[in-house]
C-alpha cells in the first residue's frame, strides 16, 4: 500500500507523445494506487531532419548586388512532428466525443505539447488535467506512472 496518492483519478487516460510515437494509457487504478494499461499505441516514421534535407541549401539574389542568400531547406521532420501532434489531437477529440475519458494527462516533447495544445478542440481540454512537457514514449509503465504521479503532486502543491 502506497502512503500518498498518485492524483490520477480512475478511468482518466495518459498520453504519452513525442514526434514519432503515442502511448494512449488509462487509468485501471484508482487515485489511490495508478495502474496504467496501454489501449492504443501509434507510430509513424519521421526521418532525422538531415535525412530528409536536400543537397545543398538553396541561394537567390538578394536584388542588383552581387551578393546571394542561403535559403534554408523546409524542416519537414519538424513538420511531421507538427501534424502528428494534429493527428493525435483529432482522435482525441473523436475519443472525447464518444465518452472514452472524463480526465486527460498529457506528458510530450515541447514542440509536440506546443501543437497539441493549439490543436486540442475546447472540450478535449477542458478534461485536461496536467500537461508536462516531458519525454517519456520510451520509459517502461512503471516509470510512466512514477512520472505522472509526481507531476501531479508538484501542480497540487
Amino acid at each position: 500500500m502506497k502512503d500518498h496518492k498518485s492524483g490520477l483519478p480512475e478511468g482518466a487516460w495518459v498520453i504519452i507523445a513525442d514526434g514519432e510515437k503515442a502511448l494512449f494509457l488509462r487509468n485501471i487504478g484508482d487515485e489511490i494506487d495508478m495502474n496504467l494499461d496501454v489501449v492504443r499505441k501509434e507510430e509513424q516514421d519521421n526521418p532525422k531532419a538531415q535525412d530528409w534535407a536536400a543537397n545543398r541549401p538553396g541561394r537567390f539574389n538578394d536584388g542588383p548586388s552581387v551578393h546571394r542568400s542561403a535559403v534554408d531547406d523546409t524542416d519537414w521532420h519538424e513538420l511531421e512532428k507538427e501534424r502528428f501532434a494534429k493527428e493525435i489531437a483529432d482522435r482525441l477529440y473523436k475519443l472525447s466525443c464518444r465518452g472514452a475519458f472524463e480526465k486527460l494527462a498529457i506528458a510530450a516533447s515541447r514542440v509536440v505539447l506546443s501543437e497539441l495544445r493549439n490543436e486540442l478542440h475546447s472540450e478535449v481540454q477542458s478534461k485536461v488535467i496536467l500537461d508536462v512537457p516531458k519525454v517519456l514514449t520510451n520509459h517502461p509503465l512503471d516509470e510512466i506512472e512514477k512520472a505522472v504521479a509526481r507531476a501531479l503532486t508538484e501542480t497540487a502543491d
